[in-house]
């Protein structure tokens, strides 16, 4: 979607009016009886007034007096439900006016619910409306960087949707060296031989039941002037596909929408294209373990002894646990950089995704208390907020094994906790893990929130990093 700015309103152009009162109508760009009606329907608690003036459209959009993040989400469900209208009217383009702390979230609402994943269709039936101009008398420096922010997460969103035949752990270091190119970003991609040769126990493991080989994607955006000495690490899960392993997802239709378990991927690969793109002044490296999980003839089973990448000793109790594999190859990994913050992303534990289901994301930790906050912060601002599950030294118990350092599964309480715990085992640095198995992929829009891949965790991360 194309987003300009501009230097005056056009009279034969679609407007939408963002306002808090009555008060703040432009009398001139109304009729007499138009600013009647308009205040009449405000009056009746209307949030959305539309006037058809035969040629063109002008909607009034009444936001909240506050300018809090609850405000600002809902001028984003208030956009994505404009833009349902916007589409069946077959509306090509509009004007937004407001004040630009409004027009900021309106154009991320409408931006992301815009999105559409069409490649597979032969009959695209494409969304009408694809420009937007915004006219504020406001200073609006920050619009080009939420434009950023949108075109990544719905990058996001494409990896996400995309089926295995596509998108293979080989294809996915494809698309990130193609980022890289265009975004900025330093990309090295570990080859299977490669992997072989660092002994990463945990991701080779999980690869033996495929046919295709696992990558080892780094990404680096390492400023000129970085604001901090030591880089920020970002781990996403990769799991490209996953069937269990010989462990098979026992749920009916589980295994349908596997294709999202590299969620946690998608979402740091679309952060380091935003930051990159957007320049933050700070020292960033992203990890990217990928590989699908198979049944193969010569799969991992039950009962296997694996040595980690860190030397340490896992007895596999369950090959559905094989996100963790992977990821605590990548966490030791991430200690040669010397990080003064390491956090991985995953859909990781359905016990995450029924605790609380879409609406947010589970996190947990070992950070200094203002980093959890600082956290928290960008997911309220972004509205992927968090929520904090325990982190206590107790969960470790259930990890225990009678032949090796750790086994991969807890005993079933609190299986979201011992996943992280699990995890944290792996690394030296201080850590956050956030379970994104709620909101990373879901089977019908909910307002701006794409039916398929969400993108959940580029916008959480991006302004987390720009916070910093």
């Amino acid at each position: 979607m194309e987003i300009k700015k501009a230097s005056k309103l056009d009279p034969k152009e679609n407007l939408i009016f963002l306002i808090t009162n009555e008060k703040e109508l432009p009398i001139t760009s109304f009729t007499k009886e138009e600013l009647s009606f308009i205040k009449k329907e405000l009056k009746n608690e209307q949030k959305q007034v539309e006037i058809n003036r035969l040629n063109t459209y002008v909607f009034v959009v009444l936001c909240d007096k506050e300018n809090d993040y609850k405000a600002a989400e809902k001028i984003r469900i208030a956009a994505s439900n404009l833009l349902t209208t916007l589409n069946s009217k077959k509306v090509v383009s509009a004007t937004v006016i407001g004040e630009t702390i409004k027009i900021v979230p309106f154009i991320e609402g409408i931006g992301l619910a815009n999105y559409q994943f069409l490649k597979y269709f032969s009959d695209k039936k494409v969304n009408t409306f694809n420009k937007l101009n915004y006219y504020t008398e406001n200073k609006s420096d920050n619009i080009k960087e939420i434009e950023v922010l949108v075109e990544a997460a719905n990058f996001a969103k494409d990896l996400v949707n995309e089926p295995l035949s596509f998108l293979t752990a080989t294809q996915l270091s494809k698309e990130i060296k193609n980022l890289g190119k265009n975004y900025g970003f330093k990309v090295e991609v570990l080859t299977k031989a490669k992997i072989e040769a660092l002994k990463m126990g945990g991701l080779l493991a999980v690869n033996k039941g495929s046919i295709d080989p696992p990558t080892f994607s780094i990404l680096e955006w390492k400023p000129a002037k970085a604001k901090n000495k030591k880089p920020i690490v970002l781990v996403g899960k990769g799991v490209v596909y996953d069937t269990g392993g010989l462990s098979l997802k026992p749920t009916p239709n589980s295994m349908d929408m596997m294709k999202c378990d590299m969620g946690g991927a998608a979402a740091v690969i679309g952060a380091m294209v935003a930051i990159a793109k957007n320049k933050l002044p700070y020292h960033v490296i992203v990890l990217v373990p990928a590989t699908d999980n198979r049944p193969g003839g010569n799969a991992y089973v039950p009962g296997d002894v694996i040595k980690m990448y860190n030397g340490k000793t896992v007895e596999v109790l369950n090959t559905d646990a094989e996100g963790r594999m992977i990821l605590a190859d990548a966490l030791s990994y991430a200690d040669k950089y010397q990080p003064e913050l390491v956090i991985d992303v995953a859909t990781l534990t359905g016990a995450a995704a029924n605790a609380i289901g879409h609406y947010g994301v589970v996190a947990m930790g070992n950070t200094p208390e203002k980093t959890m906050n600082k956290l928290k912060e960008s997911g309220n601002n972004t509205f992927e907020r968090i929520v904090e599950f325990p982190f206590w030294d107790e969960y470790n118990e259930q990890l225990k094994s009678s032949i090796a350092d750790l086994t991969n599964l807890g005993n079933g309480a609190g299986g979201a906790i011992t996943a992280g715990k699990f995890l944290e085992n792996f690394t030296n640095a201080p850590y956050i893990h956030l379970d994104i198995a709620g909101p990373a992929f879901i089977k019908k829009q909910i307002n701006y929130l794409s039916q398929g891949g969400t993108g959940v965790g580029v916008r959480l991360l991006y302004d987390f990093v720009k916070n910093y």
